[in-house]
């Protein structure tokens, strides 16, 4: 996560080239926060963003009398609602992206598809095409799951940086959802170092008994998200997950190539 937010402080700091440096600074501002899982200190912000704090004291009035910022009872700062109608409309815009892409996963590995992002310390799935067969996977689009205990999440949570991995964590626990769920922090940060060596993870029974799925990352997406295939451990064994993978990993460089 240090990386990510220098590297947006970095952004945060220099001149605008082609655009207004004030809304480039106020949108950093808004990054950090998002980063921080949707809220945080005005100190923590003025660490992080490398920005004097007159300049960052003017950006947040700014944003929360656009109602894109609120500031908290502790002074801390979060998101404001007025983002939330700019995120439904974003969020539906990335279902007409993702989904020609989500199509031709269930048309090849006959199982249902999804995308899921990560938003605050949890994962949304923002799209989904289901299968065909008669036993299938269906989650409802809008539903929040734990990255601790999905395909989705940890496929998401590899490329995230040890700071916020424990955010995360820290604020959405790790609750035993099967006898299968992953539970012990040290536990998933072993399972992580796996999903970074082979590219992608598996969810084997830990969001519901009888269930598996397989995800991957998309790399370089504007926010983190991943593209998973599920449906019943019978159909989903060792031959299915040597054509998955491969088809898993294309959708999700294209997705993020169509994002970028």
């Amino acid at each position: 996560m240090e990386e990510v937010v220098s590297s947006v402080a970095e952004q945060v700091i220099k001149p605008a080239r082609s655009g207004v440096q004030s809304v480039e600074r106020a949108f950093a501002l808004l990054d950090l926060i998002a980063d921080a899982g949707g809220r945080a200190t005005l100190s923590e912000l003025s660490e992080r963003a490398d920005l004097p704090m007159p300049t960052i004291h003017r950006l947040l009035r700014t944003l929360v009398g656009l109602g894109c910022a609120r500031q908290m009872e502790d002074r801390g700062y979060a998101l404001g609602p007025a983002l939330m109608r700019l995120g439904d409309l974003a969020g539906r815009q990335l279902g007409g992206i993702v989904r020609p892409y989500l199509r031709s996963l269930v048309h090849d590995l006959e199982e249902t598809a999804n995308i899921a992002v990560l938003d605050g310390d949890m994962m949304v799935y923002s799209a989904q095409v289901p299968s065909q067969h008669s036993m299938r996977m269906f989650t409802e689009v809008g539903r929040r799951v734990h990255p601790s205990a999905t395909g989705v999440g940890k496929a998401v949570l590899p490329s995230l940086k040890q700071e916020r991995i424990a955010q995360i964590v820290q604020s959405s626990g790790m609750p035993e959802l099967t006898p299968k769920t992953i539970t012990d922090y040290d536990e998933l940060l072993e399972e992580l170092d796996r999903i970074r060596e082979r590219g992608y993870a598996i969810d084997e029974e830990e969001q519901e008994l009888g269930v598996r799925c397989f995800a991957v990352n998309v790399p370089g997406a504007p926010t983190p998200m991943a593209v998973s295939v599920s449906g019943p451990k019978s159909r989903l064994d060792e031959e299915f997950a040597k054509r998955a993978i491969p088809l898993l990993q294309g959708a999700a460089q294209q997705i993020s190539t169509e994002l970028n």
